[in-house]
């Protein structure tokens, strides 16, 4: 059998900061995604950059030995790619910080944006309707894989309440 392909995405600062600053519990299942290889996080050098200097804010439970750490499990788990920029017209962020994010997953050819920044949020139906990627918060994309990953239920019945013979 021939493997599906691996799912590319992009996961902005904060949902970073969740998965490898403050070990969020409820994202383990994206994590587990990130370390097995069954899903492919980029991003570009000037995301990396961001992430690496929010990492010293004050209100971080970060350390100068914890730090390097965070920034270490980045690197492993988010590969930084160059892409060239795709034709296709994004929407506009009301964040320009923000923007960056949608760049990546045009250029980098993701299927999903993962944030739970309302800026990009609010930017998901345009981007869905340009079939371009999903943008959606982390709980959605779990939810999501584990409605995936759910065996099948019983059959459904038919009009007069008779399930169908298998």
């Amino acid at each position: 059998m021939i493997p599906a392909p691996t799912k590319r995405i992009v996961i902005d600062t904060n949902v970073c900061l969740d998965l490898f600053v403050f070990h969020d519990p409820r994202w383990a299942a994206l994590l587990a995604a990130l370390e097995s290889g069954a899903l492919e996080a980029i991003t570009r050098e000037d995301c990396r950059a961001e992430y690496l200097v929010v990492l010293h804010y004050a209100h971080l439970p970060l350390d100068e030995h914890s730090r390097p750490k965070a920034g270490a499990r980045f690197d492993a788990l988010i590969k930084v790619v160059a892409p060239p920029q795709q034709p296709a017209r994004l929407p506009v962020c009301s964040d320009r910080d923000d923007q960056k994010f949608l760049e990546v997953a045009r250029d980098g050819g993701a299927a999903i944006l993962i944030t739970k920044d309302k800026a990009l949020l609010r930017l998901a139906r345009k981007t869905a309707q340009a079939g371009m990627f999903s943008i959606m918060l982390p709980e959605a994309w779990v939810r999501a894989e584990a409605a995936a990953a759910a065996p099948p239920g019983p059959p459904a019945a038919g009009p007069r309440g008779i399930v169908p013979a298998l």
